[in-house]
């Protein structure tokens, strides 16, 4: 009897012990990457950022990305009305401090690309532009959002730039923004009307002439002294609906397999 006695009390200590000590159950601590991660991004990232989505979304079965892409002046006014997303992607700092200024930021931003302009021209090229001081020749038809829209702003940085270059002309840049034809909302848009023969000529970054655009249009090279450097950053925002989810999207779009991705569509490190 003393020795049952015994061996019941050891028993019932070492179930008190395994109670309080035992791990937790992995998949009821671990937070819940699913649920639909909204990603408010600039047009120029919609290659590679779709091919992220799908890297995303085979590592979190649960977890869906949906995208809303357009010029990052608009996505800013967007956001800044209340639209509900959970990430916003800018092409410029520009539009991020905007958002950051009016308290909708609530992690980073962080800058995760670079890019930079080239001029494209219709495949044939009516307008016979091979340089950029082409660009003033009267009646030509350039395709250039407006300055709010990144895209806008920096074609009209390059410009200025050429301005104080004697080479140009202090009026060159008035003289190229006269022969606007079409305000464009984004940069794919001024980028589809060069490729249908609709524009003689616009501003884009180099990482938006993809394999589907490379027969129908032509790259004319900026000089290195005129050009610019886009930098992109991107934020979790406030009232985010799936911030884990979010967040990891974020750590795939920074690590080493996502910046990968980012560079094989022609996109800077950052």
């Amino acid at each position: 009897m003393r020795r049952i006695r015994i061996f019941l009390l050891s028993a019932a200590i070492l179930a008190a012990c395994a109670g309080k000590g035992s791990p937790p159950d992995p998949a009821a601590s671990a937070p819940a990457r699913e649920g639909e991660v909204i990603v408010f991004a600039a047009a120029s990232l919609t290659e590679p950022f779709r091919e992220l989505a799908v890297l995303f979304e085979q590592e979190h079965p649960g977890a869906k990305v949906i995208f809303n892409f357009g010029a990052s002046s608009i996505l800013r006014t967007q956001i800044l009305q209340g639209a509900p997303a959970d990430l916003f992607a800018s092409a410029d700092e520009k539009n991020m401090e905007e958002v950051a200024r009016a308290g909708r930021v609530a992690e980073g931003p962080w800058i995760f690309a670079t890019n930079r302009l080239v001029i494209v021209v219709p495949a044939s090229n009516p307008g016979g532009v091979a340089a950029l001081a082409d660009l003033t020749r009267p009646g030509l038809r350039l395709a250039l959002p407006g300055p709010e829209a990144p895209i806008g702003a920096y074609a009209r940085e390059v410009l200025a730039r050429a301005a104080r270059d004697p080479a140009y002309g202090p009026d060159f840049a008035e003289r190229v923004l006269r022969n606007v034809a079409s305000s464009e909302p984004n940069v794919k848009a001024a980028l589809a009307r060069v490729a249908l023969g609709e524009a003689d000529a616009a501003f884009v970054y180099r990482t938006d002439v993809t394999p589907a655009y490379r027969e129908k249009v032509r790259v004319v090279e900026i000089p290195d002294s005129l050009n610019v450097i886009a930098r992109y950053p991107i934020a979790l925002l406030k009232e985010a609906p799936h911030p884990v989810a979010a967040r990891a999207f974020v750590d795939l779009l920074r690590s080493p397999r996502g910046q990968a991705v980012m560079q094989r569509w022609g996109f800077g490190a950052p």
